[in-house]
């Protein structure tokens, strides 16, 4: 099928729109790996303090996603629906960042984690009005089924390479995590609280939203609700969603004590992780190619088959094979890893239009704020029972030598454990609806039913 003339995207706007997603992944990974560790090695708190502040903000954080989706779908500007919520909540944004990293003059040690958790509970505010309404840009930037596809590979990118960038360049400035290098670890949250906060802008001003939809009457909540509980494609979308990223939280979480403690890699982590992320990159033109071939949902089947093989294949390979084979694993779990972030993302807008042509209307703020709430929610509960898992195996922190039923579970949970949740959401993909016909179809019902109201 011809891409129509205002659904064909240049360059230059997926770029625009694909750039604020390096400040998003950047911050996302940074506190996931150096955050916790900040405060208990570099602040001083305990653990279970530690623990608490980051508990704080993440309680918050299953409330504010559909607030602010279903905000911004009811906001109505000059700008948009959307952008507004970039261009005046830039600011915050990174100083939210920098704030997680500032060690306030205060003794008491109560004082320090109410500051963190204050600080972290603002952060992941801004995070979240920032990203919600960038998300829900994507359907209203193109309507096309490839399109879309494309312009999410473009957001891939900056999003592999700002995670990428967050497991090797914080800890470069700040060295070893302990108290003497603070005032280092307050310069990278400066130095990226900039370089996170600024590409925002560059999303904004290159980017455009449809006025036909700014028009719109705002939805009420209950209205947003009912539209996505209906749409049957925007739920099976969402299962593929949640069941692919479950199972890459836990290989995320599981990658270094598999390298440490079953490949006796330590030194060679970042390597590992830096040959998945670089090759991640590189082959994203070729699941946008897949996509175009076959369609969204017969691509990502492959993909997640062939990923599922590889986190199999890895965990039969003894330690004394060495680093050759492990980087060669690495750079093909990279494919796969290419496909779950643009197939998973590029499904969800598809359901967008099936949304308008059933109900009049669109939500994509709230479609957006369910996706990512529901994801937390799985991976909240799916990374407390893998750690509680390791734990009955009789693994030891710090230790070198682990049981033989520790390296076992690791091995389970590396391989095994994952590859089931990519089986899941094979499940619901082959059950998604919407291929590039019945999406474009569903497009034409639109444009009949809008020819009226327009004459």
């Amino acid at each position: 099928m011809q891409i129509k003339k205002q659904d064909l995207l240049p360059w230059y706007t997926k770029l625009f729109y694909g750039a604020a997603d390096f400040g998003f992944a950047f911050v996302d990974s940074c506190v996931a790996v150096l955050f916790a560790i900040f405060m208990t090695d570099i602040v001083g708190l305990p653990t279970r303090m530690a623990a608490l502040a980051i508990f704080v903000g993440k309680s918050w954080d299953y409330i504010n996603d559909p607030i602010i989706g279903y905000l911004c779908d009811r906001t109505r500007t000059r700008w948009g629906r959307r952008r507004p919520f970039l261009l005046f909540g830039f600011i915050p944004f990174g100083l939210s960042f920098l704030m997680l990293w500032w060690i306030p003059p205060l003794e008491n040690q109560w004082l320090l984690t109410a500051y963190y958790a204050l600080a972290f509970f603002f952060f992941d505010t801004m995070v979240t009005v920032v990203t919600m309404p960038y998300f829900a840009l994507t359907p209203e930037l193109t309507q096309d089924y490839d399109e879309r596809t494309s312009l999410t590979s473009y957001r891939m990118a900056f999003s592999l390479i700002g995670g990428l960038t967050a497991f090797v360049v914080p800890l470069a400035i700040i060295g070893e995590t302990v108290p003497e290098n603070a005032d280092r670890a307050l310069l990278m949250g400066a130095l990226f609280a900039i370089a996170a906060s600024l590409p925002i802008l560059l999303t904004f001003f290159g980017t455009r939203e449809k006025p036909e939809y700014i028009a719109q009457t705002p939805p009420t909540l209950r209205e947003s609700l009912q539209a996505a509980r209906k749409n049957r494609p925007f739920l099976f979308a969402m299962g593929v969603f949640l069941f692919t990223w479950t199972a890459m939280s836990i290989i995320e979480n599981q990658l270094f004590y598999f390298l440490e403690y079953r490949m006796g890699m330590e030194e060679e982590a970042p390597i590992v992780a830096g040959t998945v992320f670089i090759t991640a990159i590189i082959v994203l033109p070729l699941w946008v190619w897949a996509a175009h071939k076959t369609d969204k949902r017969k691509a990502y089947i492959l993909g997640m088959l062939f990923l599922s093989a590889v986190m199999v294949t890895l965990i039969f390979i003894p330690p004394t094979l060495g680093l050759g084979i492990v980087l060669t694993l690495a750079a093909l779990a990279g494919v796969g890893v290419s496909a779950v972030h643009v197939l998973t993302w590029a499904m969800i807008p598809d359901a967008v239009e099936v949304d308008e042509l059933e109900s009049g209307a669109r939500h994509e703020g709230m479609f957006y704020a369910l996706v990512t709430l529901f994801r937390k929610i799985a991976v909240s509960i799916a990374l407390p029972l893998v750690l509680l898992l390791l734990d009955a195996s009789g693994f030891l922190p710090n230790s070198a030598e682990q049981p033989e039923s520790a390296v076992n579970a690791i091995r389970f949970l590396m391989g095994p454990m994952p590859s089931l949740f990519l089986l899941g959401g094979i499940v619901f993909a082959l059950f998604y609806p919407l291929s590039r016909e019945v999406h474009h179809e569903t497009r034409q019902k639109i444009s009949l039913r809008r020819k009226p109201e327009s004459a």
